[in-house]
């Protein structure tokens, strides 16, 4: 058993609406919070976390690789297609070994900045031109071992890549994300969740499945994947991220993205849509109907010109609003959920679209059913021991109100992180790893 004692901490309320108490001991066992006690006196043998304790972040869409972009895609005009090319020479680039070296500064980074779960939408499988690797599963393992060096709990989202686009082959870029037809990649599916499970603990490391896109998945193999699919493992897509997905769709099927999913019973509680950010009045009812968790990534659809995606509207139709970091323009849940809501008051002029504890929840508990570990939105018996502790005196953060801190605090004011009942980061620096800057850039030496 391990105890903390907060300053401060975000807990649980008999009204649903976390709240900010003052003296709180956490007791734990197994990773899990076993008594939350509020007014509690700093006792020996707690390790005091001052500041503000928060429940960690949850990453619910993450591509780890694309951070070989930051800050090197800013030349002259373009959009998310000139920036795709891009991103297809980086993955070109990808060997397990790279990637393992490259993912672990990734979540590393993740880990300082307050995340202490990932979601990892992952297509790079084979070998360029499409060969399997020698080794079986050699870059879903390579990933696996990288989260479980920066001790991140990480959803393994192995992703289905058919097309290169609604009736065309995959180009040769793509090559490598494909498999050779529905079937193998179930078949494949099977046997890495295998794998993972003899090798990685369950709680740390799982398989769920993905589908890329409705451009990359032909509607015949849509109608296997929702016959065969597992029913107990979350299923992600990327949904209507651009226009002309959307006018694809149309011309080849007769309806949008949102309603292919529907005619084949793939709108669900456990589909994360991932962007969904051109979306028609009749899909944000679909959505919300069907309970889909929809995953916005604001700072990366703001990177890319994707576009403000209808948020407030999903919610208030029923769907579940999560955050992730998609392409890590940024790696930091505040700016995440600030930006979420600064983009609903651009698109519609008005403030306070989405309260800080709503902001909240799509930052942790949001992406429950995203991910093969239960997330909690505040701090809560049963809950896992992930923690993010915020510096409510800096710079920036002085003076805000501790729910309020979505307005104004970034990673850098994030002072601890605890995941499973395990101290992984202090003031920027991880304790297994060191200095996440330093390992990202030895791995981005490796990758032009």
């Amino acid at each position: 058993m391990s105890t903390f004692w907060c300053e401060t901490a975000i807990v649980a309320s008999n009204s649903g609406v976390p709240e900010a108490a003052s003296g709180v001991r956490l007791e734990t066992k197994d990773g899990r919070i076993t008594s939350v006690a509020p007014g509690a006196t700093l006792q020996p043998g707690d390790t005091k976390l001052e500041g503000i304790t928060f429940p960690a972040a949850a990453n619910a869409h993450s591509h780890a690789f694309h951070r070989v972009l930051r800050g090197r895609t800013h030349e002259g005009r373009g959009d998310f297609w000139v920036w795709r090319e891009q991103m297809y020479t980086s993955a070109s680039e990808l060997t397990p070994e790279k990637y393992e070296k490259l993912a672990t500064a990734v979540f590393a980074e993740m880990v300082v900045s307050g995340f202490s779960s990932v979601a990892e939408f992952h297509y790079v499988h084979h070998q360029p031109g499409g060969a399997p690797y020698p080794e079986e599963h050699a870059m879903e393992l390579a990933l696996a071992r990288a989260a479980r060096s920066a001790g991140i709990r990480l959803t393994l989202l192995d992703t289905l890549y058919l097309a290169g686009g609604i009736g065309s082959p995959l180009s040769a870029e793509q090559a490598r994300f494909g498999d050779a037809d529905v079937h193998a990649w179930l078949r494949r599916l099977a046997s890495l969740r295998t794998a993972i499970a003899g090798r990685f603990p369950a709680d740390r490391v799982s398989v769920g499945a993905a589908l890329h896109s409705v451009r990359a998945v032909p509607e015949e193999d849509l109608k296997v994947v929702a016959a065969q699919l597992p029913a107990d493992i979350p299923l992600h897509i990327h949904l209507s991220e651009q226009p002309a997905e959307n006018t694809a769709c149309l011309e080849a099927y007769g309806t949008t993205p949102t309603g292919l999913l529907a005619r084949h019973g793939l709108l669900g509680s456990r589909l994360s849509a991932v962007h969904s950010t051109h979306l028609t009045q009749d899909d944000i009812a679909a959505l919300g109907q069907a309970a889909t968790t929809v995953v916005m990534c604001p700072s990366t659809e703001a990177d890319l010109a994707d576009g403000i995606g209808p948020a407030r509207e999903l919610s208030d139709a029923g769907a579940t609003i999560a955050l992730g970091t998609d392409q890590h323009a940024v790696i930091d849940p505040w700016v995440e959920m600030r930006t979420l809501e600064h983009g609903e008051r651009l698109g519609s002029g008005q403030r306070g679209r989405f309260r800080p504890q709503e902001l909240l929840q799509a930052a942790t508990g949001g992406a429950s059913r995203s991910m093969a570990t239960p997330v909690a939105s505040a701090l809560e018996v049963g809950s896992v021991c992930d923690l993010m502790v915020v510096d409510p005196t800096s710079t920036r953060t002085a003076g805000s109100r501790p729910l309020q801190l979505a307005f104004s605090a970034t990673a850098s004011d994030v002072t601890e992180v605890v995941i499973g009942g395990e101290l992984l980061a202090e003031r920027g620096l991880h304790t297994r790893l060191g200095e996440p800057g330093k390992l990202l850039a030895e791995a981005l030496k490796e990758l032009s």
